[in-house]
């Protein structure tokens, strides 16, 4: 099976390479015709029988919880790649991808039967690790699309994303939504671009679509509301923090990260927005981020 992800084509081979098929919905949009002239960014192969005992120099990176608690998740790097485990029980679900390789080895083909949730939070931490060293990041956000250009609402879990973005297609007309936890950006032909992605959290919002960013916007619970254009050092610190957090510790892949974050702020402004859950909050918002000072 073959799928296109902002530009980037993905590979499946072996038992459950039929991604929709096993249940990973998001991706229906973004099934390809099969073409084996073209090259891919990710080629997975699902029946690897892989020892993790036989990497050598192997460091955990992260460790984290997936989906309070449904598995335990860690980054490996070892010396020529990394290695990705996600431990459910007595199941262990692993990937391992070797370094300037599109090549992806998993062994969750072997299992009795497809654990969804970890099959579509396995493919979203390879396709991070093909594409960032590509310039692509899948930046935890919520992106409005008005005028067919993109804004990017960013935050922690919590601060109102959602209901942020809600505001505006209530009250500012013709705004639709391409993603509401997980798009793609990536600098196209020098223009930064946003991505719809078969990852969109709770919210089934799988827009096979790209659009020019217009903005970056980071939210913040506040009794008023007030926005403001950062700097470019307040900037990249605005948008670091939803950037894939297992991917800070290593070098390699912070350093990509940078890299293409610095190209998207030196085009693309980025706000601060303290605001309260109303439609003042969304018109204020919409008319700075649409005004002259973007241009």
């Amino acid at each position: 099976m073959e799928y296109i992800v902002a530009q980037y084509r993905i590979r499946t081979t072996g038992n459950f390479s039929d991604l929709v098929a096993c249940g990973v919905r998001g991706f229906a949009p973004f099934a390809v015709e099969a073409d084996a002239t073209q090259s891919a960014a990710l080629e997975l192969y699902t029946e690897s029988n892989i020892d993790k005992s036989s990497y050598s120099a192997l460091t955990e990176l992260s460790r984290f919880g997936f989906e309070e608690d449904l598995a335990e998740c860690i980054l490996y790097r070892h010396s020529s790649g990394y290695l990705f485990e996600m431990v459910k029980g007595n199941e262990v679900h692993l990937f391992a991808k070797e370094d300037n390789s599109p090549r992806v080895e998993s062994n969750y083909g072997l299992l009795p039967k497809v654990d969804v949730s970890l099959l579509r939070f396995g493919m979203w931490m390879m396709f991070g690790l093909c594409t960032v060293p590509l310039g692509a990041i899948a930046i935890h956000s919520s992106v409005l699309v008005k005028d067919d250009l993109a804004v990017l609402c960013l935050g922690e879990s919590g601060t109102g994303k959602s209901t942020h973005t809600r505001l505006w297609r209530e009250n500012i007309e013709g705004t639709t939504l391409l993603n509401d936890d997980s798009p793609i950006i990536r600098m196209v032909d020098g223009v930064p671009t946003a991505f719809g992605s078969p990852w969109s959290g709770k919210t089934p919002c799988y827009r096979n679509l790209s659009y020019p960013i217009r903005g970056f916007m980071r939210l913040s619970q506040a009794p008023h509301n007030k926005i403001r254009r950062l700097s470019v050092l307040e900037a990249i610190g605005a948008l670091l923090p939803s950037c894939p957090p297992a991917f800070a510790f290593d070098d390699a892949l912070q350093d990509a990260l940078c890299n293409t974050l610095s190209d998207m702020i030196a085009t693309a402004p980025v706000f601060h927005l303290e605001c309260l859950p109303n439609r003042e909050a969304a018109e204020l918002s919409y008319n700075t981020i649409f005004s002259g000072v973007c241009r």
